[in-house]
Protein backbone atom coordinates (compact mmCIF):
# COMPACT_ATOMS: atom_id res chain seq x y z
CA UNK A 1 0.00 0.00 0.00
CA UNK A 2 1.51 3.35 -0.99
CA UNK A 3 2.07 6.07 1.55
CA UNK A 4 -0.43 8.93 1.51
CA UNK A 5 0.40 11.61 -1.00
CA UNK A 6 -0.37 15.30 -1.09
CA UNK A 7 -2.00 15.87 -4.47
CA UNK A 8 -1.79 19.02 -6.57
CA UNK A 9 -4.28 19.27 -9.45
CA UNK A 10 -3.67 22.34 -11.56
CA UNK A 11 -3.76 23.73 -15.06
CA UNK A 12 -0.37 24.40 -16.65
CA UNK A 13 -0.56 28.17 -15.99
CA UNK A 14 -1.42 27.56 -12.32
CA UNK A 15 1.36 25.08 -11.49
CA UNK A 16 3.95 27.64 -10.43
CA UNK A 17 7.61 27.42 -11.35
CA UNK A 18 8.60 25.00 -8.57
CA UNK A 19 5.87 22.44 -9.33
CA UNK A 20 6.54 22.78 -13.07
CA UNK A 21 10.25 22.21 -12.47
CA UNK A 22 9.51 19.19 -10.25
CA UNK A 23 7.28 17.49 -12.81
CA UNK A 24 9.55 18.18 -15.79
CA UNK A 25 12.59 16.96 -13.83
CA UNK A 26 10.81 13.70 -12.87
CA UNK A 27 9.58 13.17 -16.42
CA UNK A 28 13.11 13.80 -17.73
CA UNK A 29 14.58 11.30 -15.26
CA UNK A 30 12.22 8.55 -16.40
CA UNK A 31 11.20 9.28 -19.97
CA UNK A 32 14.51 10.60 -21.29
CA UNK A 33 17.27 9.13 -19.12
CA UNK A 34 15.64 5.70 -18.54
CA UNK A 35 13.71 5.20 -21.76
CA UNK A 36 15.72 7.06 -24.38
CA UNK A 37 15.73 10.49 -25.91
CA UNK A 38 12.61 12.16 -27.24
CA UNK A 39 10.90 15.52 -26.92
CA UNK A 40 8.98 15.23 -23.64
CA UNK A 41 7.52 18.71 -23.04
CA UNK A 42 5.13 19.43 -25.89
CA UNK A 43 2.26 21.73 -26.77
CA UNK A 44 -0.23 19.42 -25.03
CA UNK A 45 1.25 20.33 -21.63
CA UNK A 46 -0.27 23.79 -21.98
CA UNK A 47 -3.72 22.32 -22.73
CA UNK A 48 -3.82 19.93 -19.80
CA UNK A 49 -4.47 19.45 -16.14
CA UNK A 50 -1.44 18.20 -14.21
CA UNK A 51 -1.68 15.88 -11.21
CA UNK A 52 1.36 15.82 -8.94
CA UNK A 53 1.80 13.58 -5.91
CA UNK A 54 4.24 14.70 -3.21
CA UNK A 55 5.40 12.43 -0.38
CA UNK A 56 5.60 13.43 3.30
CA UNK A 57 9.14 14.76 2.78
CA UNK A 58 8.01 17.12 0.02
CA UNK A 59 9.50 15.15 -2.89
CA UNK A 60 7.49 14.70 -6.08
CA UNK A 61 7.09 10.94 -6.51
CA UNK A 62 4.21 10.65 -8.99
CA UNK A 63 2.82 12.74 -11.81
CA UNK A 64 0.51 12.57 -14.81
CA UNK A 65 -1.25 14.96 -17.13
CA UNK A 66 -4.79 14.95 -18.47
CA UNK A 67 -5.02 16.52 -21.90
CA UNK A 68 -8.29 18.26 -22.65
CA UNK A 69 -10.84 16.54 -24.90
CA UNK A 70 -10.33 17.43 -28.55
CA UNK A 71 -6.57 18.05 -28.28
CA UNK A 72 -5.25 14.51 -28.85
CA UNK A 73 -8.46 12.47 -28.83
CA UNK A 74 -12.18 13.23 -28.62
CA UNK A 75 -12.03 12.14 -24.97
CA UNK A 76 -9.83 13.46 -22.17
CA UNK A 77 -6.49 11.68 -22.31
CA UNK A 78 -4.25 10.62 -19.45
CA UNK A 79 -0.57 10.59 -20.31
CA UNK A 80 2.97 11.20 -19.11
CA UNK A 81 2.22 8.85 -16.20
CA UNK A 82 5.39 8.64 -14.13
CA UNK A 83 6.53 7.45 -10.72
CA UNK A 84 9.95 8.09 -9.25
CA UNK A 85 12.21 5.02 -9.42
CA UNK A 86 12.46 4.82 -5.62
CA UNK A 87 8.64 4.91 -5.31
CA UNK A 88 7.90 1.94 -7.58
CA UNK A 89 6.57 -1.45 -6.58
CA UNK A 90 4.27 -0.34 -3.78
CA UNK A 91 1.06 0.58 -5.62
CA UNK A 92 1.98 4.22 -6.19
CA UNK A 93 1.30 3.97 -9.93
CA UNK A 94 -2.17 2.53 -9.34
CA UNK A 95 -2.94 5.24 -6.79
CA UNK A 96 -1.79 7.89 -9.27
CA UNK A 97 -3.91 6.65 -12.16
CA UNK A 98 -6.93 6.06 -9.91
CA UNK A 99 -6.65 9.64 -8.63
CA UNK A 100 -6.36 10.83 -12.23
CA UNK A 101 -9.54 8.96 -13.17
CA UNK A 102 -11.37 10.50 -10.20
CA UNK A 103 -10.28 13.96 -11.37
CA UNK A 104 -11.31 13.20 -14.98
CA UNK A 105 -14.72 11.98 -13.86
CA UNK A 106 -15.22 15.17 -11.83
CA UNK A 107 -14.11 17.44 -14.69
CA UNK A 108 -15.92 15.55 -17.49
CA UNK A 109 -18.73 13.49 -15.92
CA UNK A 110 -19.77 10.46 -17.93
CA UNK A 111 -16.93 10.72 -20.45
CA UNK A 112 -14.54 7.91 -21.27
CA UNK A 113 -10.79 8.44 -20.89
CA UNK A 114 -8.32 7.38 -23.59
CA UNK A 115 -4.63 6.61 -23.18
CA UNK A 116 -1.72 5.73 -25.42
CA UNK A 117 -0.08 3.14 -23.17
CA UNK A 118 3.30 1.53 -23.54
CA UNK A 119 2.36 -1.97 -24.74
CA UNK A 120 4.18 -3.74 -21.91
CA UNK A 121 1.92 -1.87 -19.44
CA UNK A 122 -1.34 -3.20 -20.92
CA UNK A 123 -1.86 -5.48 -17.89
CA UNK A 124 -1.22 -2.61 -15.45
CA UNK A 125 -3.83 -0.40 -17.12
CA UNK A 126 -6.16 -3.36 -17.63
CA UNK A 127 -6.28 -3.88 -13.85
CA UNK A 128 -7.47 -0.27 -13.59
CA UNK A 129 -10.36 -0.89 -15.99
CA UNK A 130 -8.84 0.17 -19.33
CA UNK A 131 -9.48 -2.01 -22.37
CA UNK A 132 -7.34 -2.20 -25.52
CA UNK A 133 -8.95 -0.51 -28.52
CA UNK A 134 -6.12 -0.67 -31.05
CA UNK A 135 -3.27 -2.85 -32.19
CA UNK A 136 0.31 -2.03 -31.31
CA UNK A 137 2.05 0.92 -32.94
CA UNK A 138 5.34 2.70 -32.40
CA UNK A 139 5.42 6.01 -30.56
CA UNK A 140 8.88 7.44 -29.89
CA UNK A 141 10.28 4.03 -30.96
CA UNK A 142 8.41 2.28 -28.10
CA UNK A 143 5.49 -0.12 -28.80
CA UNK A 144 2.22 1.46 -27.63
CA UNK A 145 -1.46 0.54 -27.62
CA UNK A 146 -4.55 2.75 -27.30
CA UNK A 147 -6.75 1.88 -24.33
CA UNK A 148 -10.09 3.25 -23.18
CA UNK A 149 -11.63 3.53 -19.70
CA UNK A 150 -15.38 3.95 -19.50
CA UNK A 151 -17.08 5.30 -16.38
CA UNK A 152 -19.24 2.87 -14.40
Amino acid sequence: MPAALRWIWARFDELGVHALHDTLALRCQVFILEQGPYQDPDGADKQAWHLLGYDAGGALVASLRVVDPGVKYPEPSIGRVVTAPLARGNGMGHALVQEGLVRCHAAWPGQAVRISAQAHLQGFYGRLGFIAVSGQYLEDDIPHIEMLWSPP
